[in-house]
């Protein structure tokens, strides 16, 4: 194709364009950036400067000068949760909705921040009241999982269960808290004045048919069931049938070996009710030489030097020690050996007696911190055992082993 020399006057015109349009979008960026405040820019040099405080002073005032900057409003308003300041927290959200022109998506996200707020501040009416506004909303099934917190921490036991059925619907998970739930309800019952026998059973039938429906690995019996064998177990005993309840706690021995230090001494208080005391120690015994525990060890020992007497008890702690080395077992037996004869002449085999309480005290000072079961998500420690974690509630998060058992 030739060449013509009027398409010269193209160039100049194109290079005339490009200048307009640079012109116009230096302009509309200095626009811009004089329509943002000076605290925008004075907040972001205090993070720079690594001054958080002065920073977030900066930005409300930002927030205050344009009321447009709803990300602002709601990134300031998660920072003071954040800090536990909760009051400007609140403030913040309740200000963006507040707001007419509010679009329906932001409306939303604001109602759930607001929930947040008033749940970590404590206000467990106003967080259960903001968050049933969201229920059908995108923020249905975090709003859904807090309001269970808040059943929880409040021991309404039969909304958490119908909010647990609820959650089932919206997502294909195992919910195991639902059995504990149902086991709560039959402890209320049972520690009723009289006890409600009929309430209990009915809520350990309950439980057992959400048991059936909680997945749980191959081969591992899920804790809520040995809590289950538990309850029934003083059902039984408060309707006066000795033999049903030990078969419920002979069943956590044989299914549950792990969980044996929790009803040891429900099992020696069965058979010392029938008369049969020294069988139920030798099936404690034989409990321990096939699954060793500390809780366990503590029952057999105190038993056996109430049924034979200090020799035997002191030569199974030997053979139990020497098998399992313990400090803290050693402990335990030290404390019932001085309970049992503070004072006395030393008996033939035995470390006598001022020496066994100087012996105690020494070992005692480095095992009260192993005296404890600890939570597996937070670390929580405890003197007693819980299915809920006090720390950070969660549930079944505690093994039923001492401390020293888990080093």
């Amino acid at each position: 194709m030739d060449f013509e020399p009027w398409w010269l006057i193209f160039v100049p015109v194109l290079f005339g364009l490009g200048w307009i349009a640079a012109r116009v979008d230096i302009r509309q960026m200095l626009s811009e950036n004089r329509s943002l405040p000076d605290s925008y820019f004075r907040g972001l040099n205090f993070l720079l400067n690594e001054q958080p405080d002065r920073a977030i002073d900066a930005f409300v005032e930002v927030a205050k000068l344009d009321p447009e900057t709803t990300e602002l409003h709601f990134a300031l308003g998660s920072l003071f949760r954040r800090r536990g300041e909760m009051e400007r927290a609140i403030r913040v959200h309740l200000s963006l909705l507040a707001r007419a022109d509010l679009p329906q998506t932001q409306r939303e996200h604001a109602q759930h921040e607001l929930a947040q707020d008033y749940l970590k501040a404590g206000m467990l009416d106003r967080a259960e009241e903001a968050f049933e506004l969201l229920k059908d909303t995108r923020f249905a099934l975090p709003a859904l999982r807090s309001l269970i917190r808040i059943y929880e921490s409040e021991h309404d036991w039969s909304r958490a269960i119908e909010a647990v059925k609820t959650l089932r619907q919206l997502v294909d998970e195992p919910v195991p808290q639902r059995v504990h739930y149902h086991c709560e309800q039959a402890q209320s019952a049972l520690a009723a004045n009289p006890p409600n026998v009929d309430q209990a059973q009915a809520a350990l039938d309950a439980a057992e048919h959400a048991l059936r429906g909680a997945s749980s690995n191959a081969g591992n019996v899920p804790a809520s069931s040995v809590r289950v064998a538990m309850l029934r177990a003083r059902l039984a005993a408060l309707d006066g049938d000795a033999k049903r309840e030990r078969l419920q706690l002979e069943s956590v021995l044989s299914g549950s070996p792990e969980f044996a230090g929790l009803v040891a001494e429900s099992v020696l208080n069965n058979y010392r009710a029938a008369g049969q005391a020294a069988e139920g120690l030798a099936l404690l015994q034989a409990q321990y030489d096939k699954h060793a525990s500390l809780d366990l060890f503590n029952v057999v020992f105190r038993e056996l030097r109430v049924q034979e007497g200090a020799g035997p008890a002191w030569a199974f702690a030997r053979k139990a020690l020497r098998q399992n080395p313990s400090l803290l077992g050693l402990d335990r037996l030290l404390e019932a050996e001085l309970a049992a004869n503070p004072g006395s002449a030393p008996q033939e085999g035995v470390v006598p007696g001022a020496d066994l309480a100087l012996l105690r005290s020494l070992i005692h000072k480095h095992t009260q911190r192993l005296d404890r079961y600890a939570c597996r998500a937070c670390g929580f420690q405890a003197r007693r055992y819980y299915w809920q974690c006090p720390g950070c509630n969660a549930w079944e998060t505690y093994r039923p082993r001492r401390l020293e058992e888990l080093e």
